[in-house]
């Protein structure tokens, strides 16, 4: 008998949603990727980006063996190098000369290896996390009133709410899955009321009932008033607050001057759109208010939580069903690194560095010789210890900080200057592996093998189906192995992920009794079967108990982890944002996501269907700053802060909030010539949490003088990028590339040479046109009779068909040759236009017809018409905006 394919259930590594995954594995080995239907995260949706997981599977651009210096070394030699290193660095500078930095995308296993390692046995809590930039001001804001680091809600409870505020959260693009359990819910009680509250209006706007484009920064005069005006109006929950809570008196006092006029001033609100809400909040009992980066994301980032979470208590409105704060991570296993202490200022187990008692309980359950005593350096204060020499070693872990981090060229000096920097990571070339004295091949997502938790505290197994290539191993096998060098070898002599799985359990439920929240000691026992065949489920799980599939939520009951057992209501003072816009810097800088990407592209970048909907950096710009600046759509700009310049593509949209830009973070200088954003992003950071203010810098935008742009086609990547401006995307069969440059070439055709020569001459046939009246350049290479690539050049943004020519690109039958030069369809071709809906190749001009010839007026019957909308549902909102809009046209035609 031949063999079948298998299949392995495993979870997404892309959000915090932490969506169920089945992997069907067939006998060549392919692999094809779906949503796992009985996953309660998702029940079998997926969105774009999950369900494109199966095209970032190849090795191409892998680390594949472990390098010294740029040379191929054995696992041995570089781990031996590693261990000497940071042994001599600590024991001529202490402890505190070397540090980890991880990441949100490395399992609970590599992180619990990790934080025993340098807490437990090196003694230093310079050990931090990529999560850092995403959760640390909820980490803060529920330590100050919950006494711990606790999540309250389930994901049902968005369906049971009667009102969902959400705040600084892109929902739709951030956690598309999420984003579609609630427009379903609300497509099912359409009286579920939806509040969205951003500068932006984004794509999650499309579903609400009420937008507040607050100015950015001013949330907690916003929810600063809210609380003013729920005791103002009787809706305290005098029994909860009176049991169960402290610190009303204190939070009332700082919110008394919030009144509706004072709020709407600050947040540049209508007062009429503030009473709206405030009146909504006050009668609907059920609410859950979501919050993700535009909260997190500040200097004032913890008093925004508080500011929140001061509502939900006042009002009762926590750990009830469709109730609750509810904070929703960014990264797949931010919540894993937060339970086994990844941060500097945590221990394992939710259990605080800075409490005695806790150093004991750990240091003794792991027999550690010498515990940190004290939090170490967070994100952003480690690599300026890094640059000031106080860090002299630095292991960086599945993350790429010279892109992410604030003020990011200061960061790529500080490792550049840095005497000893191992990056672990899957590809091999990044901006942050360019730094490296060692390198170390780790497993990729579908060779790795451990557990993540998702923002509702659900564990899920992340379970290996394919074999790694080359020399890859797990992150926590490299760190036990450095440790074993390093002489702790007892404590870190791990078969398996299961074994550091079980010892984490193990620890959660010692000396614990109910007195702190996270414990899963009913797995302390668990073997490799069972951790194999480990279901999806949600924490607390305590010994003794039995599993459970229903929903569990925390503090119904009124019982909290301070050391009274209340919650604490925390005044939140306004503060706004650190930086303000003046004469030479007038604009606010929003940054963040988009919704067919992922960080910094090292795993989305290669699949092609990914950068269909949004190939280049973009500048989103409103109208009228557009105008006042002299700036036309798709023209090229740069964006200045005191730090840098970047330069990316004009998007004007009446989305934008005046006086605010908004850039995405993805693009760094593998993908773009000049576009990493956080360079341009003071590293000012919340004063308790640590998290930087991503979401208000400041700066100033023009016109990037320009003088000619260009759009080309190749099968290969060229070694050189012969222009000032350029931005490259993967295509069908090979490269997209936007392109522009300060100076007209002195030859043209050199210039084309440079970028579609695939093989260096051998047998290529080229032909080209140059138009020098209208100062247009078209150039086509063909080699067997097949176009291997294009170029168009113009003294204005090119307008060519752009997604036609890419999906003719890749398509095996010849292409058109006059309709490729000329960057259109000819005869009976058709320009679908640009892609809104990946999934099913669905373009906005064929939606476009297709609501004008069939008289559609709805998402749904679009779908019905032309697929879209009908896949993952990531494009749902856009095509949303493209009815509005054809509505509106219709609607001004008959008026005329």
């Amino acid at each position: 008998m031949g063999e079948t394919a298998r299949t392995v259930r495993t979870t997404c590594p892309y959000c915090g949603t932490g969506c169920g995954v089945k992997a069907r594995v067939a006998p060549d080995g392919s692999v094809s990727i779906e949503g796992d239907p009985d996953h309660p995260a998702n029940f079998g949706r997926l969105c774009v980006k999950g369900a494109a997981l199966g095209e970032t599977l190849g090795i191409e651009g892998r680390l594949l063996h472990p390098e010294i210096g740029g040379r191929r070394a054995s696992w041995d030699e570089a781990l031996d190098l590693v261990a000497a290193r940071f042994a001599a660095t600590i024991a001529e500078h202490g402890p505190d000369s070397v540090a980890l930095y991880l990441s949100g995308q490395i399992l609970t296993e590599d992180y619990y290896i990790a934080n025993k390692l340098m807490k437990g046995f090196i003694g230093t809590a310079n050990i931090d996390t990529n999560s850092r930039l995403c959760m640390a001001s909820s980490v803060a804001g529920h330590k100050r009133a919950f006494g711990t680091d606790t999540v309250p809600n389930a994901y049902e409870d968005l369906e049971k709410a009667d009102l969902v505020v959400l705040v600084g959260s892109n929902l739709a693009w951030c956690h598309p899955i999420l984003f579609q359990r609630l427009s379903a819910a609300k497509a099912d009680r359409p009286g579920l009321t939806v509040v969205t509250v951003d500068p932006r209006r984004t794509a999650t706007s499309e579903i609400s009932d009420l937008h507040l484009g607050l100015a950015p920064g001013s949330d907690v005069a916003l929810f600063a008033g809210l609380l003013r005006h729920l005791e103002a109006n009787g809706r305290r929950d005098a029994d909860f607050v009176g049991r169960h809570t402290s610190g009303l008196d204190a939070a009332l006092a700082a919110a008394e001057p919030w009144t509706v006029a004072a709020v709407a001033t600050t947040t540049g609100l209508d007062e009429a759109a503030v009473a709206h809400f405030y009146a909504l909040f006050a009668a609907i009992e059920r609410v859950v208010t979501v919050y993700s980066q535009g909260v997190n994301q500040s200097s004032a980032g913890t008093d925004k939580v508080n500011a929140i979470l001061n509502c939900h208590l006042l009002t009762g409105r926590i750990g009830r069903e469709g109730s609750g704060p509810f904070s929703v991570t960014g990264q797949p296993n931010a919540m894993g690194g937060r339970e086994v202490g990844g941060l500097a200022n945590q221990l394992a187990c939710h259990m605080e560095i800075a409490d005695p008692a806790h150093r004991a309980l750990v240091q003794a359950f792991w027999q550690a010789p010498r515990m940190a005593e004290r939090p170490g350096l967070k994100a952003v204060e480690l690599f300026e210890a890094v640059a000031q020499g106080r860090v002299k070693a630095v292991w960086i872990m599945g993350t790429n900080p010279v892109d992410s981090l604030p003020d990011a060229d200061a960061v790529r000096t500080a490792l550049a200057a840095c005497p000893f920097v191992v990056v672990s990571d899957v590809m091999r070339t990044t901006d942050t592996t360019a730094l490296a004295h060692v390198l170390l091949p780790a497993q990729a997502w579908s060779e790795k093998d451990g557990t993540v938790t998702n923002s509702e505290r659900r564990i899920s197994r992340q379970r290996a189906f394919r074999a790694p290539p080359g020399e890859a191993r797990p992150d926590w096998w490299a760190l036990a192995a450095v440790a074993r060098r390093l002489g702790f070898g007892a404590a870190f002599s791990h078969e398996s992920a299961a074994e550091i799985f079980a010892e984490h359990a193990a620890l959660s439920g010692r000396e614990n009794g109910g007195t702190r929240d996270f414990d899963i000691s009913a797995l302390a026992g668990i073997d490799r079967a069972g951790y194999d065949a480990l279901a999806p489920f949600q924490w607390p799980w305590r010994a003794g108990e039995a599993a459970t599939a229903e929903a569990k939520r925390f503090f119904a009951n009124g019982r909290f982890y301070t050391s009274d057992g209340r919650a604490r209501l925390v005044p939140t003072p306004f503060r706004a944002p650190a930086a303000t816009v003046s004469e030479a810097f007038p604009f606010v800088l929003n940054t963040g996501r988009v919704r067919d990407q992922w960080h910094t592209m090292t795993r989305t970048g290669v699949a092609p269907r990914l950068s269909q909907h949004i190939a280049e950096p973009y500048v989103e710009l409103a109208p009228e700053d557009a105008g006042a600046l002299g700036i036309a759509p798709a023209a090229l700009v740069s964006v200045t802060s005191p730090r840098g310049l970047i330069v990316a593509r004009a998007l004007v949209t009446e989305r934008q909030r005046r006086g605010s830009v908004f850039v995405p973070i993805h693009w760094t200088d593998q993908f773009a010539g000049n576009a990493r954003v956080d360079a341009l992003v003071a590293p000012v950071t919340d004063p308790l949490s640590g998290q930087p203010e991503l979401k208000a810098s400041v700066a100033r935008v023009a016109p990037w003088p320009a003088t000619w742009y260009g759009f080309a086609l190749a099968t290969q990547r060229p070694d050189d990028m012969p222009a000032d401006y350029w931005a490259l995307a993967r295509t069908g069969r090979g490269w997209r590339m936007e392109l522009a440059g300060l100076d007209r070439p002195a030859d043209w055709e050199a210039l084309a040479r440079v970028l579609l020569d695939d093989r260096k001459g051998e047998g290529l046939a080229f032909a080209s046109y140059c138009d020098a009246t209208a100062g247009g350049f078209r150039a086509l290479a063909m080699r067997d009779g097949r176009v291997v690539g294009l170029l168009i050049a113009a003294r204005e943004p090119v307008t060519a068909s752009r997604d036609w020519l890419c999906s003719s690109f890749a398509a095996e039958e010849p292409v058109d040759v006059l309709g490729f030069l000329a960057g259109r369809p000819g005869g009976g071709c058709r320009d679908q236009g640009r892609k809104i809906c990946v999934c099913f190749d669905v373009g906005a001009a064929t939606i476009e017809e297709a609501i004008r010839r069939e008289g559609l007026g709805s998402v749904d019957e679009v779908g019905r018409a032309t697929g879209a909308g009908t896949g993952c549902g990531s494009c749902r909102p856009e095509i949303s905006t493209i009815l509005a809009r054809q509505a509106a046209k219709e609607a001004a035609a008959a008026s005329t």
